[in-house]
């Protein structure tokens, strides 16, 4: 099929280049010219696991083709898929102009039968929103083309982008077009030779169960660092605790690790867009406090880290210097976005710290976007190891695979204090002090 993608970042390009690599010619679009000449050269926006390799071979194929171009994008396509930044509003609601944006363009474009399909994560009613745009557009210039908006919420998660591409758990499609959804039933086919799971809804529940589906595995992480808060009061281990829980078939383990807090482009902004919606459709109040609950304990839990370190060197730290391994929101991306490791930076930052920090791909993101021009803290790039030298203790934010089997031995030479604060849980207790460390992590009965 020919396809077309709209809004090249960490949705469009997995998706793009996932699709190429079934056969299909796909033309990816964005507004942002120098994207588009640094893919040409091969030069992507963001880390993910193969993706690489991906856009490479569906360049040399001639099957990716990068533009800013709508009218040549929309000439050669019979299926658009919009997904663009839904980034949330000064009062939590998803931001729809780019959206909106996309949908004047492609009404006030379009010369032959498209499928529009929304890629993008979205609020209830926003494919009837896009349909009205393009239709109005349509009236404008007195064209009668037909057309159809479904929604097609993406289920990849970063660092996994492409194996999530092509290996789906599941295709939700949401149209009342049977014929539409067949033809993206036979586009995402390919995708799923090992067992059909593709999911044809009406497009508000389509709409819904995207959010739906990122708000339930945002709420199991507060539940679980819930439970962490209440096994540092009584001495236990969140992780014991965790694992009975997740031995249960009907619970299962996924999403049950505590850590200092989630973050990253969807759970954020998709809780605090589902609090919006539920306000503006008028769902009853204890409803509402459920998922704002969500919220409430991951701002709190960002905090966690910070204060352990005050609690253990007291509220001045002027002069003292810490270490942090990961700045990324998780491991494997580039992505700050809501990162818990800005949270801990800006906190001991106004208790007069000084912080030396190291992560394998996003020291670029912290020094340009998420904490640029922050005095206070400065970059190792290539070693995890030096930054450690002449700090009073490390601190750990991500999940990283590399900082889980570190050096011990070497590590407490470099430190000034065996100390080291966890915000992952990634070391055995008994392990880590017996190597001579303080260990401070999360719910791990180490109250300070």
């Amino acid at each position: 099929m020919k396809i077309g993608v709209i809004g090249i970042g960490f949705v469009g390009l997995p998706l793009a280049a996932a699709f190429a690599k079934m056969g299909n010619t796909v033309y990816c679009l964005d507004t942002d010219a120098k994207k588009i000449e640094n893919l040409k050269q091969g030069i992507l926006p963001i880390d993910e696991a193969g993706l690489e390799e991906l856009v490479k071979k569906g360049m040399e194929h001639k099957l990716l083709h990068f533009t800013t171009d709508y009218d040549e994008t929309l000439s050669n396509v019979e299926i658009v898929f919009v997904a663009v930044g839904t980034p949330p509003g000064q009062d939590g609601s998803a931001d729809l102009r780019f959206v909106e944006s996309v949908a004047y363009e492609i009404g006030s474009r379009m010369q032959k039968p498209l499928i529009i399909a929304d890629k993008s994560t979205v609020p209830v009613g926003t494919a009837d929103n896009v349909r009205a745009i393009i239709q109005a557009e349509l009236d404008k210039r007195g064209e009668n083309i037909e057309f159809h908006v479904v929604s097609n919420p993406e289920f990849m998660a970063e660092g996994r982008a492409v194996s999530d591409m092509m290996e789906p758990s599941r295709v939700v499609v949401g149209t009342d077009n049977i014929e539409v959804a067949e033809k993206l039933h036979q586009l995402y086919k390919p995708f799923m030779m090992s067992g059909d799971r593709f999911i044809h809804v009406g497009v508000h529940e389509a709409e819904l169960i995207k959010y739906a589906s990122n708000t339930i595995l945002a709420e199991r992480i507060s539940y679980i660092n819930t439970m962490s808060a209440i096994c540092e009061m009584i001495g236990g281990d969140v992780k014991q605790i965790a694992k009975g829980m997740g031995s249960d078939p009907r619970i299962g383990n996924k999403f049950l690790y505590a850590s200092c807090g989630y973050g990253g482009s969807c759970f954020p902004k998709d809780v605090k867009a589902l609090i919006k919606f539920a306000e503006k459709i008028g769902v009853p109040e204890p409803y509402r406090n459920l998922l704002k609950s969500i919220e409430d304990v991951n701002d709190y839990q960002k905090t966690i880290i910070s204060s352990k370190v005050v609690a253990r060197f007291g509220a001045d730290l002027t002069g003292q210097k810490f270490a942090l391994w990961g700045l990324a929101f998780k491991a494997e991306t580039n992505d700050m976005r809501e990162s818990a490791a800005i949270t801990i930076v800006e906190e001991l930052l106004k208790h007069g710290a000084t912080i030396v920090a190291y992560d394998p791909l996003a020291v670029e993101e912290a020094k340009n976007v998420y904490l640029a021009n922050r005095e206070g803290i400065s970059y190792e790039k290539m070693d995890k190891y030096s930054l450690l030298d002449g700090c009073e203790a490390l601190i750990i934010a991500t999940e990283t695979e590399e900082y889980r089997s570190p050096d011990l031995e070497r590590m407490k030479k470099l430190l000034i204090n065996p100390v080291i604060f966890d915000g992952r849980n990634l070391f055995d207790i008994p392990f880590i002090k017996k190597a001579g460390f303080e260990y401070y992590a999360i719910g791990r009965g180490d109250k300070l």
